[in-house]
C-alpha cells in the first residue's frame, strides 16, 4: 500500500471513529441537564470523572499499560485539565441555568477552535479551501443559535465558552500523546491524573448527597456521562484524531448540535422544528465539501 493510499484509508477511518465517539458525546448534554437538575454541579461536573477514573485504573490493570514516560506527565496534567475538570465543570455550570439546545449549538464552533490548537500542537497545516469551509460551518451554527435565540449573552454563555477553549485544548493535546500512548490509555491515565483534583471535592459533598432522593432517571443520566461521556467515547476520538489529523477529524463535530437537540428532544422533551432540521442538512453539507479540502501533516512520529 503506497504511503498516499494508507493516509487517505486512516483519513476515512479517523472520520468514522471521530463521528462515533460524536453521537456518544452529544448525548452529554441533555444527560448532565437531567443529573444537575437532582444532584450538585460539583458531583456532575467531578465527580463523574472519579467515577471513570476508578474503571479506567481497571482497564490499564487488565492491559497490564505501562507507565507513562516523565516527558508525557506535563502534557498529561493539560489534557486532565481540560477534559477531565475543565470542560465536565464548566458545562456542569452552564446547564444549571440554560437548555442543553443552547449549550448544543453554543459549543458547534468546537471543531474550528480545535482546528487552531491542531495547527499549534499538531503542527498541522490546514488549506485555505478547509478554512474557508470549517469558517462556514461554525458561522452556521452561530447563525442557527441566533435564529433561534440562543446569541443572548448569559454567564452561562461564559461558561460554555471556557469549557470550548478547555476540550479544545485537551483534544489537541490528547491526540499528540495517543501517537506514543495509544488513544484509550491517553485519556485512563489523566483521569488518574486529575485524582488529586476531582476526590477532594468529590469527597467533600458526597456526605451531602441524599442518594435515595435522587430518581433512577439521574442516576442513569450521570453514570452515562461518568462511564462513556467521560471515559469510553474518548477511545475512538483519541484515535480517530491521531489517524484522520485534529484539524479533519475535529470537523466531525460540526454535526453535534443536531444530535445534541435530538437527544434533548428525547430525553428532556425540547422542541426540534424544521429550521433546526434545515441549519443541520446545510452543516452536514458544508462538513461533507470541507472533508474533501486538503489538511497538510507531518509524518507521526
Amino acid at each position: 500500500m503506497s504511503r498516499t493510499t494508507r493516509q487517505t484509508t486512516d483519513e476515512w477511518i479517523g472520520m468514522a471513529l471521530g463521528l462515533l465517539a460524536t453521537a456518544i458525546f452529544s448525548i452529554t448534554l441533555p444527560s448532565m441537564r437531567i443529573a444537575v437538575a437532582e444532584m450538585p454541579p460539583v458531583m456532575v461536573g467531578v465527580g463523574r470523572s472519579v467515577v471513570a477514573a476508578l474503571f479506567a485504573m481497571v482497564f490499564l490493570a487488565l492491559a497490564r499499560a505501562r507507565r507513562p514516560d516523565r516527558r508525557d506527565l506535563g502534557a498529561l496534567v493539560l489534557v486532565a485539565a481540560g477534559v477531565v475538570v475543565g470542560f465536565p465543570y464548566f458545562t456542569a455550570l452552564a446547564m444549571r441555568s440554560v437548555p442543553a439546545a443552547h449549550g448544543g449549538v453554543m459549543l458547534a464552533i468546537l471543531p474550528l477552535v480545535t482546528a487552531l490548537f491542531g495547527t499549534v500542537i499538531q503542527r498541522e497545516r490546514p488549506s485555505a479551501g478547509f478554512w474557508a469551509f470549517a469558517v462556514a460551518g461554525s458561522g452556521t451554527v452561530v447563525v442557527f443559535a441566533l435564529v433561534n435565540g440562543g446569541g443572548a449573552l448569559q454567564l452561562a454563555d461564559l461558561y460554555l465558552v471556557l469549557a470550548m477553549l478547555s476540550a479544545a485544548l485537551g483534544y489537541s493535546l490528547g491526540a499528540r500523546l495517543a501517537l506514543r500512548l495509544g488513544g484509550w490509555q491517553v485519556i485512563c491515565w489523566a483521569l488518574i491524573v486529575a485524582l488529586p483534583v476531582t476526590l477532594p471535592p468529590t469527597l467533600w459533598v458526597l456526605p451531602s448527597l441524599d442518594a435515595g432522593a435522587i430518581s433512577g432517571a439521574a442516576w442513569a443520566a450521570f453514570f452515562y456521562i461518568a462511564l462513556l461521556s467521560q471515559l469510553i467515547g474518548f477511545f475512538p476520538w483519541y484515535r480517530g484524531l491521531t489517524l484522520g489529523g485534529v484539524a479533519r477529524v475535529s470537523q466531525t463535530q460540526l454535526v453535534m448540535p443536531f444530535l445534541t437537540l435530538a437527544a434533548a428532544a428525547v430525553l428532556v422533551g425540547e422542541n426540534i422544528d424544521t429550521t433546526t432540521i434545515g441549519f443541520a442538512v446545510m452543516v452536514v453539507a458544508i462538513v461533507a465539501f470541507g472533508r474533501r479540502m486538503p489538511v497538510h501533516r507531518e509524518a507521526n512520529r
